[in-house]
């Protein structure tokens, strides 16, 4: 899908049309108030205080037929450049582009104006020269927001809308927008019965129910599996700790305002942990290590959380409360690259399995001139980002590198993936770490019997398992593949008078094999029991009538394909189980 935001043309165009927006809404809403209205990646938008009235999502049509109105009449935008004092006289009765100019550097500020018939809004620009041009456009849909972004002021109205150059780059993107919505991760937990959230539970704090619960525990025991082959040891530790755990790492310095508040218990204060590093290193340090111990990689499906601003919680995939699939591999300097080199096969082999190719490898490294984020100490950072750089060369790993994005004790890769929905976001990530390990004091006892200080790399590679869900649904609609889809068969009767008992009896055959099946028994037409087999995304729907019960056999249909087969139960069972063992169908 098209940045707008990038796009020279599309972007003077969608903020042309963000005016002709406001022009509309103030010929319908005469007392309407008017704050920002900027160009984003997906079009535009604008915040309006409406006072009483409240704009829904069927009051867009009249505002559009209203844009077009004004569009069709022609009339050319016009800049004009004034001083503080006209520009405070000329908005004098709106207090929101009053607090705009208010802000304004007298001395080195422009300040300018557009005006489009009866309506004038302050604005930097650039425009299209006239109204007429903006033919094509949509709006989408309307929310609130709070003025500034701030939930102690007062909450405005955002209409979002797009604009294109053709009425066919308009329906071209208008398609790609509602395969979006029909792809988007909550739609289709909330369809599919995975997951919920109240506010009265607490906004970003997502439930799973019993279907998504069976795709989280799916996840977890496949990485777990994959883990233990490599030599892992998991582990698990409190959702919380001492506020004084993280002075001790550093993350209370780097890292507060993205934590909880503290809670004070017993004269002590505890916060809930946002990552797990901290709790790792006190397992390393439980007890002296030899040099043959290592590389020693400790491993865990965490419960984490972290202070999101309201606005960036997502469902599953950006929350409050998430679990990491977390690990720490404490090695020697001589076991660095071979040890990353194998959690980079490990993210590139579960790619494979879930069929992920397009991502994007970035060597995330330090800002030099900032000196509050990240730990201060040049000789550890030079070291860490050339040792880093030199293990991605060494492997062939195509990689860009970006300036300040490093974790604040040290540089990364991340593996990014563009969803279907949204932006680009890190799925995998492995951190080298010198720092660490430093602040705890961590030792192992080395050949010549002297103490060294071990190297830790830190490392996830579904990342959260609540985001590395959101984004497999989204790449299958919620069509999962058999092995990790809540259930992998409904047994159908064609009537549940005549062959009712049999379903029953397949149905507990597949139960015995471990295989996640339904029944559907009830009282209506074969035709819509199937629809709705279909519209849960059930991989296999068994069709059991009368030919199916005198031959126990059983005749099934794939999600999405109309074509049937019949096998016997015993054929089916092991075809099953083989396409769930080999993470296929």
């Amino acid at each position: 899908m098209i940045n707008i935001k990038e796009d020279e043309k599309l972007s003077v165009m969608n903020h042309s049309c963000a005016h002709l927006l406001a022009q509309a809404v103030k010929h319908l809403y005469p007392n309407a108030k008017f704050w920002v209205g900027p160009v984003i990646e997906e079009g535009f938008y604008y915040d309006i205080d409406l006072g009483d009235n409240v704009i829904k999502e069927e009051d867009l049509e009249k505002i559009e037929k209203e844009m077009k109105k004004i569009a069709k009449d022609g009339k050319r935008i016009v800049r004009e450049e004034i001083t503080k004092q006209e520009a405070l006289e000329k908005f004098s009765d709106d207090p929101y582009k009053l607090d705009l100019i208010n802000r304004m550097n007298e001395e080195d500020t422009v300040i300018s104006c557009y005006t489009q018939g009866d309506f004038t809004d302050l604005c930097r620009g650039p425009h299209v020269e006239t109204v007429k041009e903006l033919k094509y456009f949509k709006l989408l849909k309307v929310s609130g927001a709070y003025w500034k972004g701030d939930s102690k002021n007062k909450m405005l109205q955002r209409i979002y809308g797009v604009c294109f150059e053709t009425k066919e780059d308009l329906d071209s993107h208008l398609t790609l927008l509602e395969e979006a919505k029909q792809r988007d991760h909550r739609k289709l937990g909330k369809d599919l019965e995975l997951f919920m959230s109240d506010d009265l539970v607490g906004r970003g704090l997502p439930m799973f129910l019993p279907n998504g619960y069976i795709i989280w525990q799916e996840l977890e025991n496949y990485i777990k599996a994959k883990e233990r082959k490599l030599g892992y040891l998991h582990v698990m530790t409190p959702c919380v700790g001492n506020v004084e755990l993280y002075k001790k790492s550093g993350h209370w310095d780097h890292y507060k305002e993205n934590m909880f508040p503290v809670m004070e218990v017993d004269g002590e204060g505890f916060v809930l942990r946002p990552m797990n590093c901290p709790h790792h290193m006190m397992i390393y340090a439980n007890k002296l290590h030899s040099y043959k111990d290592l590389p020693i990689r400790i491993g865990e499906i965490a419960h984490d959380f972290r202070y999101e601003a309201s606005g960036a919680v997502k469902g599953i995939e950006r929350a409050r409360h998430f679990c990491q699939n977390d690990a720490h591999l404490f090695v020697t300097k001589e076991q660095i690259k071979s040890e990353f080199k194998n959690v980079v096969d490990l993210i590139f082999d579960v790619y494979k399995d879930f069929n992920i190719t397009e991502y994007r490898c970035v060597l995330s490294l330090r800002d030099k001139e900032d000196k509050e984020k990240y730990h201060p100490d040049d000789q550890m950072w030079d070291k860490a980002e050339n040792e880093l750089r030199e293990v991605l060369n060494e492997l062939g790993i195509e990689y860009t590198e970006e300036i300040g994005e490093a974790a604040f004790y040290g540089p990364k890769l991340d593996v990014n993936v563009k969803p279907a929905v949204g932006n680009e976001y890190t799925l995998s990530t492995c951190q080298l770490d010198f720092c660490l390990p430093e602040k705890f004091d961590l030792k192992y006892i080395d050949r010549d019997g002297s103490k060294q200080t071990p190297v830790v790399l830190h490392r996830a590679i579904l990342g959260s398992l609540d985001r590395f869900m959101a984004y497999i649904l989204e790449e299958t609609k919620g069509a999962l593949p058999t092995w990790l889809s809540p259930v992998q068969a409904i047994a159908i009767p064609v009537s549940s008078e005549h062959q009712g008992e049999y379903a029953e009896e397949v149905t507990e055959i597949l139960k015995e094999n471990n295989i996640r099946v339904e029944l559907d028994n009830r009282n209506e037409k074969l035709g819509y029991r199937l629809r709705e087999a279909q519209t849960k995304k059930i991989p296999y729907t068994l069709i059991l009538g009368d030919k199916e019960k005198e031959s126990k056999t059983i005749s099934y249909r794939k999600y999405s394909q109309t074509d049937t087969n019949t096998m016997k139960i015993d054929e089916f069972i092991s075809f099953l189980k083989k396409e769930i063992i080999n993470k296929k169908g």
